[in-house]
């Protein structure tokens, strides 16, 4: 059940405060006051749209507690990546329907089934940023531990032929 109703910002204790300026076109820089803002595009022709930033913030805190996580356990990575791969449904208001996260961990001593823990933790458990999306979007994510820092899938599937 949505809630979404005209308010009062009082109304709202401040854990979190950002600003958002129009720079004209559909670009608009966004963030906390006095750091340095992120551009959003809703063209995605010059920065990321509001949903790529969505994402973006999705892997971000999945990936932070999968490090932390990795760290705890005695297995600090030397390097992790991510490449998300969504779906969105085809009409308006296009949300995220599906989501998968593809993890490239390298590190030595790091084992498989304990890094594919800690991202189930992550996901299922301590990321804020899944917990205040749609708990009925399906999250799935995947690993590969043979990876180091040789580039992301995204640029692995360009070269692929066909």
């Amino acid at each position: 059940m949505k809630n979404d109703r005209p308010g009062n910002a009082a109304d709202v204790r401040a854990d979190l405060r950002i600003g958002l300026t129009w720079k004209g076109d559909l670009l608009f820089d966004a963030g906390p006051p006095g750091m340095t803002p992120l551009t959003m595009d809703g063209d995605s022709k010059v920065a990321p749209s509001p949903p790529n930033v969505l994402l973006e913030a999705l892997v971000g805190c999945v990936s932070i507690d999968v490090v932390l996580i990795l760290k705890k356990m005695r297995m600090p990575p030397a390097t992790v990546s991510c490449d998300v791969t969504a779906e969105r449904a085809d009409a308006s208001p296009r949300r995220i329907t599906k989501v998968h996260l593809h993890f490239k961990i390298a590190g030595e001593g790091i084992v498989e089934e304990r890094a594919m823990r800690a991202i189930d933790l992550s996901v299922t458990k301590h990321c804020t940023v899944r917990e205040t999306l749609d708990p009925d979007m399906p999250v799935t994510w995947s690993l590969d531990l043979s990876a180091s820092a040789r580039g992301s899938r995204a640029l692995a599937l360009e070269a692929e032929p066909g």
